[in-house]
């Protein structure tokens, strides 16, 4: 054998020389796409007041906690990190009702004994209460709704699993899945005006089966609201963007909803590569006041959640 080394013939040089051009220039675009997405989905709106007599709806995805982990992503530690710039999140909104999502201390089982997220806003906003929330043993409050005592009072809550027994508690999904559900309050304004009932859900990220059929239970349990004219509003992380399937069923049952533009998830890092999955509908007897908000930033140097807060202002009927 030659100590030389062999190198490819000038065609296969030029194949493997287009090949890597090729390569670099994939690489380049992605680059690029990326950047665009960015930008596109991106922006750092300033909260505005609400309009007068208008009422602010907000939804936010806080991430759960993992009480086993003292330190690393979501542990308690990090918990400890993200509390304070989670408070001031929630105080810049400056909601009248804030859904939330994966607001639980996530432990082994079903022992939902102890939410570290629930107690700590709580306890820095006295002006609000929360509903959705009860016995962990009979009322699942990881999906609890903030209101503001002062203009809502609560009629009536409920749960329902994303399950082929959806009155049964912690039933795991269609699939077998982990548990998922959907909370509801029906408020009343005090003072008078018209009640209205909140329903906020998180639907699976990885089963589009999962995301349909938690989107069918959910429209029939609406169902009979609708029919009596009855005033709804629907908020959460639905894993699904404007224009998508799971939206245009809601939208042919008669929820309209708020054109929300950007990205609400953001991975953690602020990367704005797609469209909002976190979302706000009603009924058409509620007005826009303003167009919704995305509060894309940091609070306190640090990302509260991997997803942002989102609001919308209205007007009741």
């Amino acid at each position: 054998m030659s100590g030389r080394e062999h190198k490819p013939d000038g065609p296969v040089r030029r194949i493997l020389r287009r090949a890597a051009l090729a390569f670099g220039g994939g690489l380049v675009l992605l680059g690029l796409v990326a950047c665009v997405q960015q930008q596109r989905n991106g922006g750092e709106p300033v909260v505005q007041p609400p309009p007068e007599n208008s009422l602010r709806f907000a939804s936010f995805n806080v991430h759960y906690i993992i009480l086993s982990k003292a330190t690393g992503a979501w542990s308690v530690g990090d918990w400890e990190a993200r509390k304070a710039p989670m408070d001031l999140a929630f105080k810049a909104v400056g909601a009248d009702v804030m859904a939330f999502q994966e607001m639980e201390s996530f432990a082994h089982g079903d022992d939902g004994s102890t939410n570290l997220t629930l107690d700590y806003l709580l306890a820095q906003n006295p002006g609000y209460k929360a509903a959705a929330v009860g016995d962990h043993r009979s009322f699942p409050s990881t999906q609890p709704i903030f209101y503001r005592d002062a203009k809502l009072r609560v009629l009536d809550q409920g749960w329902f699993f994303f399950s082929e027994t959806p009155d049964v508690i912690y039933s795991r999904t269609f699939n077998g899945s982990y548990p998922a559900f959907a909370s509801w309050v029906k408020f009343a304004p005090k003072g008078g005006g018209t009640p209205f009932t909140v329903f906020t859900m998180h639907f699976e990220f990885k089963s589009a089966s999962n995301r349909r059929q938690s989107a069918a239970l959910v429209q029939e349990r609406m169902a009979p609201l609708l029919a009596r004219g009855e005033t709804v509003v629907l908020m959460g992380d639905l894993n699904a963007r404007l224009g998508s399937s799971i939206v245009q069923g809601f939208e042919a049952k008669g929820l309209r909803f708020a054109p929300v533009e950007g990205s609400t998830y953001h991975l953690n890092r602020g990367m704005n590569l797609f469209g909002a999955i976190d979302h706000i509908a009603t009924t058409a007897d509620m007005q826009l006041a303003a167009p919704p908000v995305v509060l894309r930033q940091k609070f306190g140097g640090r990302w509260p959640s991997d997803h942002y807060p989102i609001y919308a202002d209205y007007l009741l009927p």
